[in-house]
C-alpha cells in the first residue's frame, strides 16, 4: 500500500520508518513528508533512498495510511485534509487524543475501539502507553480502582535538540565549565526536572494531565482516580515509571507476576532475591514494556507497587502507531 510519514526526519518519524521496515509492513510506496526546511533531505527505507517532500494537499493523493509525528499544529492542519482524501491517519501528537469521535488506541488494551475510527486515530502519550500495557491485564483480574505514577522520562521525548543539550551539558560540566540550557528551563545534565509541559493554575503540568485523561479514556473508566508526577531525567532513551495501583479486590504480587508473565506486550523482569529488574538502558531499542519490582503496597491492603520501563520512541510512539496500522490491516479496514 501507499504509506506517508509526516515528520519523517524527526526522531519518532525515523523510528516509524525503521519499525515499518523491521516488521515488514506491506509498503509498496513510501512518501516521507516534512516541513519546507526539511524537504529535499534523503532517507533510506528498505535499502532505497527516498526524498523528503514538503507536506501539501496533493501529498496525500492515493495514500492509504499516514503516520503523523510532526506536532499538534501540523496534525490539526493536515489530518483532516488527509482523512477527506480517504487516508487513514494515525497521529502521534496530542491534537486529537481527547476528541470524542477519535479513538485513542493501545492495541493490547482497547484495539476493539478501532472499529469506530472515521479516518483519524490518536496514538496516546508515551508515558500513558507503557503504564496501561502493564496495568490493563491486572485490571481485568482485580478491577483497577486508582493508580499513582511518578515518571522518569528521557530527553528523547523532547526531540533531537534535547539529546544534544544533554550531551553538550554533560561534557561542559565534566570539564569544569558552565552550560546555558535552551531546550529545558534548567540544566538537564546530572539533574532531574519535575516539569514536562506548562503548569496550569493549580501547578499541574500538561504531561500529568495526559496521564490522567488519556488513561480514563483508553480504559473506558471516566471516574478512575489517577495522580501523576512527571519528571525529566538525564537519560537519552527510555522512560521509567514507579506505579502504585489499588484494586477493588486483593491481588497478590505472586498472582500479578503470573498474569504479567503471559500478558501481551509485557516482559516480566522480576526477581527481588537476585536483584533482577528492568532499567531504561536495557529497554532502549526493544519493543516490550518491561515490568519488575512487583510488591505489595505498604500504604494499602489492596495495592501493588511496580516498576515499568519502555523505549519511548518505540512502544511509546512509533511501534504503537505501526501496531495500530497492523490491526487495521488484519481487520480489513486497510486494504
Amino acid at each position: 500500500m501507499k504509506v506517508a510519514v509526516l515528520g519523517a526526519t524527526g526522531l519518532v518519524g525515523r523510528e516509524m520508518l525503521s519499525v515499518l521496515e523491521q516488521r515488514n509492513f506491506p509498503v509498496e510506496e513510501l512518501i516521507p513528508l516534512a516541513s519546507a526546511k526539511s524537504a529535499g533531505k534523503k532517507l533510506l527505507f528498505k535499502g532505497r533512498e527516498c526524498t523528503v517532500r514538503e507536506v501539501e494537499k496533493t501529498a496525500f493523493d492515493g495514500v492509504d495510511l499516514a503516520l503523523f509525528s510532526a506536532g499538534s499544529a501540523a496534525s490539526e492542519n493536515w489530518a483532516p485534509v488527509a482523512a477527506e482524501k480517504g487516508t487513514i491517519v494515525v497521529d502521534n501528537s496530542s491534537a486529537w487524543r481527547m476528541a470524542q469521535d477519535v479513538p485513542l488506541i493501545v492495541p493490547e488494551v482497547n484495539g476493539h475501539e478501532l472499529s469506530k475510527q472515521k479516518g483519524i486515530i490518536a496514538n496516546p502519550n508515551c508515558a500513558t502507553i507503557q503504564a496501561l500495557v502493564a496495568l490493563f491485564p491486572l485490571h481485568r483480574e482485580a478491577e483497577l480502582e486508582s493508580f499513582n505514577a511518578v515518571t522518569f522520562q528521557s530527553v528523547s521525548g523532547t526531540g533531537i535538540r534535547a539529546l544534544e543539550e544533554l550531551r553538550e551539558g554533560a561534557l561542559a560540566l565534566l570539564s569544569g565549565g558552565s552550560f546555558e540550557p535552551k531546550v529545558y528551563p534548567r540544566p538537564i545534565a546530572f539533574n532531574a526536572i519535575p516539569q514536562i509541559g506548562s503548569f496550569d493554575s493549580e501547578g499541574i503540568s500538561q504531561e500529568e494531565w495526559k496521564m490522567v485523561n488519556e488513561s480514563r479514556k483508553i480504559l473506558g473508566l471516566p471516574d478512575l482516580s489517577v495522580s501523576c508526577t512527571t519528571v525529566r531525567v538525564p537519560v537519552f532513551r527510555g522512560h521509567s515509571e514507579a506505579i502504585t495501583a489499588v484494586f477493588r479486590t486483593s491481588l497478590s504480587p505472586e498472582r500479578a507476576r503470573e498474569i504479567l508473565r503471559n500478558a501481551p506486550g509485557v516482559n516480566l523482569v522480576d526477581d527481588a532475591v537476585s536483584g533482577r529488574f528492568p532499567t531504561a538502558l536495557e529497554a532502549a531499542g526493544s519493543d516490550a514494556v518491561h515490568v519488575g519490582r512487583i510488591r505489595r503496597d505498604t500504604g494499602s491492603s489492596r495495592g501493588l507497587a511496580l516498576w515499568v520501563v519502555a523505549d519511548n520512541l518505540r512502544k511509546g510512539a512509533a511501534l504503537n502507531a505501526v501496531q495500530i496500522a497492523e490491526a487495521l490491516l488484519s481487520s480489513g479496514q486497510l486494504k
